[in-house]
């Protein structure tokens, strides 16, 4: 333990806030000096992993018929006008290039519904077109003026915002329970990470929104950060960029638009949150910068050229492996590949070569075993998955008794002050029950995060208001 404090000064537990700067810097996944308030420089280990992740969530959109797009950085200020709910959600968050020559008013993109949908009248024209599905990877830019965290809130964030047009709402409302199925398969089930879907408060729907679904992931230290959202859009979207289509019987009608938006940069801040541990960095088998790293014991001439053996096999099997031939001392190497969170070690040596045999460090259980090498790739194929089977479960019980149910205003008080989630009835999630999520967020800091997607049975009344409940819904302190 005295080398693992030496490695960290704070302990996730204790202090999370310190604990995540601390990764942040040793790890070496952004560095914050960059000289513009909000901006950060992702550094290769974060983008690494990064990659894996943008990959596994474009091949599931492409899988599901989105075709891949690469729109301008640039909204001119006539697009954002066209739809007056968008422009007056986002006019406080918009970065302006004023006086761009013979151009007016540009906007650095914080999303970008008005440009897809401005060529979206362009390119459907038909029943035939539809479902129109798209997507594009891109940089957003928005001018947050809360404290930034890398990762987590910046003034720039990378994404994946995907675009879709229907028939009909029907289909529409298809396309959202696909984009939270889309979330379930990787975020979940790739990257490790246990979420809640809930449909968001009128209150607190994106602008232009007719209604806003979005996955929360807990924190350990009890804030919650919305993740992937999607949303099915009011039709002002579709009249104002006018797109239309012919349907079967001959008559022009409006589209039905969906927008979904997951953002990996800050996906990313939630891998870091919840699966590191005090000794760093843990990550998942499928998204990790470095999936294996071999430390040789010596430069000895045997050793090194079966090290080189080894590294060649597994990168025949599309592993991504790193041989460390730094000068410095085993267990330094040992804590900084542990603190990197790379989820294999093998060690090798004279001994380990006479005897056919290899030691083998696993990050997510923190232990060493000893195999045959002629079982190494096998050994491998199994327990990687078995690595990602193991981060995901204890991420899961993220969730596991950390939802409280709260009968009265003081109750919810004292399950926010434990770092938990709140459940509790509720007057309404439409407009008349915002005075009582007001109230909420004065006296405790937390928000109304929203309802379930399976419908919860409300009885009594509302702690707040005292009025009958309609809703059961979940509180939460979020970033």
């Amino acid at each position: 333990m005295a080398k693992e404090k030496e490695t960290f000064n704070t302990s996730k537990k204790n202090n999370f806030s310190e604990w995540y700067t601390e990764i942040i810097q040793k790890a070496e996944l952004a560095d914050v000096r960059y000289n513009v308030k909000g901006f950060i420089v992702f550094q290769p280990w974060s983008v690494l992993s990064m990659e894996k992740m943008f990959y596994y969530m474009e091949s599931t959109l492409r899988k599901k018929g989105h075709l891949p797009y690469f729109f301008p950085t640039v909204i001119p200020e006539e697009n954002f006008k066209k739809e007056s709910s968008h422009v007056k959600g986002f006019a406080p968050e918009v970065f302006w290039l004023e006086n761009v020559k013979g151009e007016g008013k540009l906007a650095l993109r914080p999303t970008s519904e008005t440009a897809f949908y401005q060529m979206f009248s362009l390119w459907i024209r038909s029943y035939k077109d539809l479902p129109f599905k798209t997507y594009q990877r891109a940089n957003i830019f928005r001018y947050e003026t809360k404290a930034t965290r890398p990762f987590l809130r910046s003034r720039e964030f990378h994404w994946i915002e995907a675009h879709c047009a229907h028939a009909s709402e029907e289909d529409a409302m298809k396309q959202v329970k696909e984009d939270m199925e889309t979330t379930k398969e990787v975020l979940h089930d790739i990257y490790g990470l246990p979420f809640i879907f809930f449909q968001r408060p009128e209150w607190d729907k994106f602008a232009g929104a007719k209604n806003t679904f979005a996955a929360d992931v807990l924190n350990p230290d009890g804030k919650v950060v919305q993740q992937p959202s999607t949303h099915l859009l009011e039709d002002q979207f579709a009249k104002a960029f006018n797109v239309k289509f012919k349907d079967k019987d001959e008559k022009e009608k409006y589209v039905h638009i969906t927008c979904y938006g997951p953002a990996i940069s800050r996906i990313f801040a939630s891998v870091i949150a919840v699966h590191g541990d005090d000794k760093g960095l843990r990550f998942p088998w499928k998204i990790a910068p470095i999936q294996i790293v071999i430390v040789p014991f010596s430069q000895d001439k045997n050793v090194m050229k079966k090290t080189e053996e080894l590294k060649k096999d597994l990168e025949k099997n599309n592993i991504t492996i790193k041989i460390d031939l730094t000068d410095k001392r085993p267990g330094e190497k040992f804590y900084y590949w542990e603190m990197k969170g790379v989820p294999l070690r093998i060690e090798i040596g004279k001994k380990e070569i006479k005897s056919k045999e290899l030691i083998i460090y696993r990050r997510d259980i923190d232990k060493k075993e000893k195999i045959k090498e002629k079982d190494l790739l096998k050994y491998v194929e199994i327990t990687s998955k078995e690595i990602d089977k193991n981060l995901t479960k204890n991420a899961d019980k993220l969730f596991e008794n950390n939802i409280m149910g709260a009968k009265t205003k003081a109750e919810i008080k004292k399950v926010i002050g434990y770092g938990k989630i709140a459940k509790c009835m509720f007057c309404s999630i439409t407009k008349s029950g915002e005075k009582c999520a007001e109230v909420i967020e004065k006296e405790t800091g937390a928000q109304v995060r929203g309802i379930k997607l399976e419908k919860e049975k409300a009885s009594g009344n509302c702690p707040i208001c005292g009025k009958k409940a309609t809703e059961v819904v979940y509180i939460a302190r979020s970033y």
